[in-house]
Formats: C-alpha cells, structure tokens, sequence
C-alpha cells in the first residue's frame, strides 16, 4: 500500500469513528457529513470524496458499532464456562457498556431503531440484520444454559432473550434519557431477578 493510499484509509477510520461517537451520544440521526466535518475541521467534499454519501457512512457506523459491540461484550465472555457464567458475564459486561461518550457504549441498536422504525430501507434492513444477529448469539448462550441443566429445562429460550431485551431497554431509558445514578444497579438487580425464576432447582442460589 502506498503513503497516500495508507494515508486516505487511516481519514476513513477516523471519519467512521467520529461518526460513531456522534451517534452513540446523539443518535444515528444526528450524523451527517456536514457534522463529521466540522469535528474534523476537514471539508465536507473531503469527508464525501471518503464515504460516497451520507446513508454509505451510516452504514458503516452501524457495522462498525456491530463489531465494537461483539469485541467488547460476547467475545470476553467466551472466555467464561459455557451456560450461566457465560450469560452472566455477557449481561455484565452489557451493562457496563450502556452509558458513556465512547464507542463502545451499549445504546445504538435501541437508539437507531426507534430513528429507524418507521423508513423502510436499506439501512433498516442493515440495522434489523444487526440486532437479529446479536439477538441470535444471546439466544444460543440461553440454550447452552439450558444443555448444561443450568437454567429449567421448560425454558423459552425465544422468550428469555426478549425479555433480557426488554429490560435493557428499559435500562438504557433510564440510563441515558432519566439519568437515573443507579441505574446499572437496577439493571444488574433486575437481571438476577428475573435469571431466578427460570434458574433449575439443582442450581437454585
């Protein structure tokens, strides 16, 4: 690869990253080439020369916040016995990253669907493969506590992974828009609550 080539990707990455910090913080609605310039303190030619158009840039936010997610919440925790010590960590590590001004925090899939929800088109799409995909991972985790006689063997594993959705949701609400101080302990107390009731008798706490 020459200087200039090295060069020219190296202002790509950093165009991705401030455009994901923009909508970790303010949401996917709130990128635009304009703003990513003026953090920049490049031109808006420079930052379009670079991504193509604003939708290309937005996907590459969602897919890059998709593998910051992955690195730094389920692949940690694969370093944890399979069943519930897996799907402990992923949670805490989960919660962990709900809040905060970095690229890693855990809002965007909530924040960007509800910016989404109502346009159909290949962003969504993009974004719907993106939560599916994680949701996927969650509900192989479940099932895996399931195999090793850690959670009750009439589990749903479908409805297990839709409720832990919910209360992340509910969790980042709180977190980011009421500014709730406790809310990652509410979270974190929610979790073992609800983890309780499906927990099997031979691994009852």
């Amino acid at each position: 690869m020459t200087v200039k080539l090295a060069k020219s990707e190296q202002t790509l990455q950093a165009i991705v990253r401030t455009a994901l910090q923009l909508a970790v913080v303010e949401g996917l609605h709130a990128v635009t080439l304009g703003e990513v310039a003026k953090r920049m303190d490049i031109s808006k030619s420079g930052v379009f020369a670079r991504v193509g158009s604003l939708e290309a840039l937005q996907h590459k936010v969602i897919v890059e916040y998709g593998r910051i997610f992955a690195d730094n919440v389920f692949l940690p925790a694969l370093s944890e016995p399979r069943g519930l010590p897996r799907l402990n960590a992923i949670m805490r590590l989960w919660i962990g990253r709900g809040t905060g001004e970095n690229a890693m925090a855990g809002g965007l899939h909530t924040a960007a669907a509800f910016d989404l929800d109502h346009v159909e088109s290949a962003l969504r799409d993009l974004l719907l493969e993106s939560v599916m995909n994680w949701r996927a991972q969650l509900k192989r985790t479940i099932v895996q506590c399931i195999d090793e006689g850690h959670l009750r063997p009439d589990t749903d594993p479908t409805q297990l992974t839709f409720e832990i959705n919910a209360l992340m949701i509910g969790f980042l609400h709180d977190a980011r828009f009421v500014r709730d101080p406790r809310a990652h302990e509410r979270a974190a107390e929610a979790y073992e609550r609800l983890i309780t009731t499906y927990r099997s008798l031979s691994h009852a706490v």
